[in-house]
């Protein structure tokens, strides 16, 4: 790799603005050092690749101002950065849609915070022309999943639609996943995950059932319960670049220590791959704690961020509970979520009262 680094004239870095800024400062002195070369990014051409309108970097328990502290335009390398302005959204002329162009400007609008917005409650009202407005939780899930039953076998029906919500938590994510998984017929496998504190001195403090009830982000429930058939989603990376984290497949094994699925999307797609137990140790708790279980989770439904980089054919979102979460407002999830398609009729939202929060930091866009 610094072989690669050394010679390399261009490095392109897609989806940049998900990233810490200190991780760009990092690369830039990484290669002075393995370039011999005090220019910026020791001379290497490097293309950053982005919307400031997404996503920005997932900061826990931070507020407004450490988020855009974190963005890269706050970064003392920013500067030196020219600006190209991308001006087609290729999901919407793909489509060759006439309804396709004024849904591109209303998604621009929503990512510009350019919504009327009711000054009493903060919420906007979701046009009728934008997308379905759908009155339920399960006549979103009809609308997108309508003949699961049916289209098992069918991997590009599966991998091109997905429910979207904000938060990993019962009543959003896992809730939906379970219901959907409901119709898809079948014997249920349910596999519990061995959870072990590393420091034996906190055995006492932190039993069993306690890190069995622990619900994670990236981390894979404790009870895992799967169908043959049923979508799911890498959490780790395993084998590179084909079993990566954000990788959809489709169960299509069960075995007791390893499981045979078959990628639904992607370069790979179509090819089996087999999905062993692994440790995963998370990294923001104030003990170690490990978790032995298979990487993956139910992907019927996803939630907003993990969706990001990925164009579905049909997608639906639930907003039954606004983007919000640790106390904070999450960054522009509305217009990410709504970008995953290219045309108003395969968009499916749940909204009560057809009103939902749009969160954007202006100061990002600036």
């Amino acid at each position: 790799m610094t072989k690669i680094l050394q010679v390399c004239k261009l490095i392109v870095w897609d989806e940049c603005t998900m990233t810490h800024k200190r991780s760009l400062e990092a690369l830039d002195r990484a290669l002075k050092d393995l370039r011999d070369n005090q220019n910026i990014f020791g001379g290497a051409m490097i293309l950053l690749s982005g919307d400031f309108r997404q996503t920005l970097p997932v900061s826990p328990r931070s507020t407004v101002a450490d988020e855009l502290n974190a963005c890269q335009k706050s970064s003392n390398l920013w500067r030196y950065v020219k600006t190209i302005q991308l001006t087609t959204n290729m999901r919407v002329f793909l489509q060759q849609d006439e309804t396709a162009n004024v849904f591109a400007k209303q998604l621009l609008n929503i990512g510009n915070n350019k919504v009327e917005v009711d000054s009493t409650t903060g919420f906007i009202r979701i046009p009728t022309d934008f997308c379905h407005i759908t009155d339920s939780k399960e006549e979103l899930i009809h609308r997108v999943f309508s003949d699961i039953a049916q289209q098992l076998n069918n991997h590009n029906w599966l991998g091109e639609r997905a429910i979207l919500a904000a938060r990993n938590i019962l009543v959003d994510v896992d809730d939906l996943n379970e219901k959907i998984q409901k119709f898809i017929p079948g014997q249920l496998f349910s596999f519990k995950s061995v959870d072990n504190v590393m420091n034996q001195d906190d055995v006492v403090n932190y039993p069993t059932e306690f890190l069995n009830s622990l619900e994670l982000p990236g981390l894979p429930p404790h009870n895992l319960q799967l169908k043959v058939g049923s979508i799911v989603i890498m959490l780790r990376n395993i084998n590179q670049p084909r079993l990566c984290n954000g990788t959809r497949l489709a169960v299509k094994k069960v075995m007791n220590n390893v499981i045979e699925a078959t990628i639904i999307k992607g370069k790979y797609k179509e090819e089996d791959v087999l999905i062993p137990r692994i440790l995963m140790i998370p990294t923001d708790l104030p003990f170690d704690f490990k978790r032995l279980q298979f990487p993956i989770r139910l992907a019927f439904a996803m939630t907003i961020n993990k969706s990001q980089g990925q164009s579905l054919e049909v997608c639906g979102i639930n907003l039954e509970f606004p983007c919000f979460a640790h106390g904070r407002s999450m960054d522009v999830q509305l217009y990410v979520a709504c970008l995953r398609v290219g045309k108003p009729s395969s968009l499916f939202i749940y909204a009560p009262e057809k009103k939902t929060k749009n969160i954007v930091y202006q100061k990002a866009l600036n």
